[in-house]
């Protein structure tokens, strides 16, 4: 059996300034376990720190909601189990407590679950990429939203992100911003949120499907 990550639900709230944002999915095991998940996080809050849930073995002894904070770790995610339960998802049980959830036998298959679905779930790279502050350079055209994003790529010197269109990038008029905030603008940017460094990808048009090779 094939490990599957299932995209689910994406809702957003406005709070604020910003929007809560949180999603939803289903996860299925190489030897067919489940479990369910959901994370959320809330833009133009004062610290960047998202929340999970993650669901197992519902209506079964043993079954629980494992509850914990996300957040940046020298470039990369780490995460915090936390009291306070943040989503119920289908495959959840009981609500842990932190000292619960760790004294819990599956405590090691959730945190591989979390790793998965950090992996795979394209909303949960938009929420990283918020974790992390990712930078994008932005031709003017582009960051005006005067036109669609055509070519990414993720430079393997800086790590820097640049969204071009259909002008010629002129770097006199490139624009800094978070890559998140690119996102918000054009869903489509999930699809190449995974880039390594040194990598592109380009599309012909808005409606166009994405194309990646080496930068």
């Amino acid at each position: 059996m094939n490990l599957k990550v299932i995209e689910g639900r994406l809702t957003e709230a406005q709070v604020g300034a910003g929007f809560e944002r949180r999603a939803f999915g289903e996860f299925v095991g190489l030897r067919g376990e489940l479990a369910s998940y959901a994370f959320g996080w809330t833009t133009e809050s004062e610290h960047h720190v998202a929340r999970l849930t993650v669901g197992i073995g519902a209506g079964n002894p043993g079954g629980a909601s494992f509850h914990a904070i996300v957040f940046d770790n020298d470039g990369s995610y780490a995460c915090s189990l936390v009291d306070e339960p943040f989503e119920c998802v289908p495959e959840g049980g009981p609500d842990l407590t932190a000292s619960e959830a760790r004294a819990h036998p599956d405590l090691p298959f959730i945190w591989w679950v979390v790793d998965r679905v950090m992996e795979r779930d394209r909303r949960a790279r938009w929420m990283k990429h918020w974790l992390l502050g990712t930078a994008s350079i932005q031709t003017g055209e582009v960051f005006d939203r005067k036109e669609p994003i055509l070519y990414v790529s993720h430079d393997a010197d800086d790590g820097l992100w640049q969204l071009i269109g259909a002008s010629n990038a002129d770097p006199a008029s490139g624009k800094l911003s978070h890559l998140h905030h690119a996102v918000e603008h054009d869903l489509t940017l999930l699809d190449v949120l995974d880039l390594e460094p040194g990598k592109r990808a380009y599309r012909a048009g808005p409606d166009a499907p994405w194309t990646g090779e080496p930068a």
